[in-house]
């Protein structure tokens, strides 16, 4: 007896399909895209940057309230691609967690940690019949005392792990391909390097030239290793140094 490939096993979180696919995991990872963001993190020699667009939805919103881009604890912070309000509770989570290990152990929890936590969070809500998939992807940078500057990307799937450079959104795979061919040239790239290639990789994949009000950029390193995002001045420079060596 044939049926439809999902035939009814995409009503349920707990229920396999017979292929062996949780439908409900795939749709969370499509409502990624739904925002119509790309994010993208670069890891170099001893930093490690983020970039995402910045599209303010209404006029009559005012910008300043308007980010992807959140601190979680002093030397660490991410990105945030896909649904909003999903992606204030995980972040909120996450400096729960924060906070926690750190009153609890008395140093700062380190981004591998951050990182591990949320993931086994985002695993449980797939084994849970009453509880969803989030619909967002977390990408973390981070400084670790031990390790350096660190990147990773934490999916609903649960699935966490350290990268070079890694992408979300709408044009991932694009951001990838694009990443992969910069990172073999030179996986050792210095702050200034990473900067440019993250907004230059993201300006490749959108064929779009950006103004300083339309990304953002959130960076830590050896030499600075407190997270911060780069001022609306900072990107100006940076957008310039990129259009006059193009």
């Amino acid at each position: 007896m044939s049926r439809g490939s999902s035939a009814g096993f995409d009503r349920s979180i707990t229920i396999f399909s017979p292929e062996g696919r949780l439908y409900q995991v795939e749709y969370a990872f499509k409502a990624i895209n739904q925002s119509g963001l790309t994010s993208i993190g670069v890891r170099g020699k001893d930093s490690a940057c983020v970039i995402t667009q910045r599209k303010i939805p209404d006029k009559l919103v005012d910008e300043e309230t308007v980010t992807h881009l959140y601190r979680v604890t002093k030397h660490s912070g991410c990105v945030m691609t896909g649904m909003v309000a999903d992606s204030d509770m995980q972040v909120q989570r996450a400096r729960y967690e924060a906070s926690e290990y750190k009153y609890q152990y008395g140093y700062e929890m380190p981004p591998d940690m951050i990182a591990k936590r949320l993931a086994d969070i985002g695993q449980s809500y797939t084994q849970i019949a009453h509880m969803r998939p989030l619909g967002c992807c977390l990408i973390m940078v981070g400084w670790d005392e031990e390790k350096g500057a660190q990147l990773y990307r934490v999916d609903p799937a649960g699935f966490f792990c350290g990268f070079r450079a890694c992408s979300a959104g709408t044009k991932q795979t694009e951001s990838n391909n694009y990443l992969e061919k910069k990172i073999k040239k030179n996986s050792m790239m210095s702050e200034q390097e990473v900067i440019q290639t993250a907004i230059a990789a993201l300006s490749h994949v959108l064929a779009v030239d950006f103004k300083p009000s339309e990304i953002e950029i959130g960076i830590v390193s050896d030499a600075n290793p407190v997270f911060r995002k780069l001022t609306e001045a900072e990107l100006d420079e940076q957008l310039n140094i990129l259009a006059e060596r193009d």
